[in-house]
């Protein structure tokens, strides 16, 4: 059983490339709702999150731990890989990262992210980036905002620079924004090459030898920290099926 967590619904986009890839692996998944976004709280806050995350995922028989959210993969991956070091721990930017330098014909890479990744330096560290912080890319996926107008506006907002700056890859450098790519495809055009870290880092995951029963039918589990009125309705819409959700309460809501 592989559990994923994130702050609320980006990390479902990895979930469903998972299943895709290994369909034989049940999944569990728990949305951190109550304390979403991770990305405008300090790095200290969010790796506390991702400890108590992975902690309730270990709980409920995880064997592996997908970070499936690209903050706290920024500044939470090594230290969970020191709290945890027996279990196997995937977080999202290393395989993006690969997966753009691999790509790119002219070597202008972009990467779009919350505050927090984009000052992390996570992905800036690999190589020279164009970088653009989007905070509210992630409220307004959380808000089911997909298609409104002012998204469309936002996000003009944000992308234009990297436009105009002549990149040909761009890394969606946040696991809540491929549920955007149509619009962010329609904004940056089709020479742009986007990069999704659910994808690569679902290939990663598929490529390791995992010592974990295969099953032909598996019950995937969905928790959440708070029931929001769209996380359902835009989880059962990205899936593409029905799923159960269950509301667990946060050590911060138990204090």
């Amino acid at each position: 059983m592989i559990g994923i967590f994130d702050s609320g619904l980006g990390g479902l986009t990895v979930a469903k490339e998972i299943m895709r890839a290994l369909p034989g692996q049940k999944i569990l998944y728990f949305g951190d709702t109550a304390r979403t976004p991770y990305g405008n709280k300090s790095p200290e806050v969010v790796a506390q999150y991702a400890i108590e995350n992975t902690k309730f995922l270990l709980r409920k028989k995880a064997k592996a731990i997908v970070v499936g959210c690209n903050t706290a993969s920024a500044v939470a991956g090594l230290k969970l890989r020191k709290e945890f070091p027996k279990v196997p721990i995937f977080e999202v930017i290393t395989p993006a990262v690969r997966e753009a330098l691999r790509v790119t014909r002219n070597g202008k890479i972009g990467v779009i992210g919350t505050r927090t990744t984009i000052g992390s330096g996570a992905y800036q560290k690999w190589c020279k980036m164009h970088t653009r912080e989007c905070p509210l890319f992630v409220p307004l996926v959380e808000a089911g905002h997909l298609n409104h107008p002012t998204t469309h506006e936002i996000a003009r907002h944000y992308l234009e620079p990297l436009k105009r700056a002549g990149i040909d890859t761009l890394i969606l450098g946040c696991t809540h924004y491929p549920l955007l790519k149509p619009l962010i495809k329609s904004i940056m055009g089709n020479t742009v090459q986007l990069v999704d870290s659910a994808e690569t880092v679902a290939r990663e995951i598929a490529n390791v030898k995992f010592k974990m029963q295969n099953v032909k039918l598996p019950k995937h589990e969905f928790y959440v920290s708070k029931k929001t009125p769209k996380f359902q309705e835009i989880a059962q819409n990205w899936l593409g099926h029905k799923i159960e959700l269950r509301e667990i309460r946060t050590k911060q809501d138990k204090d």
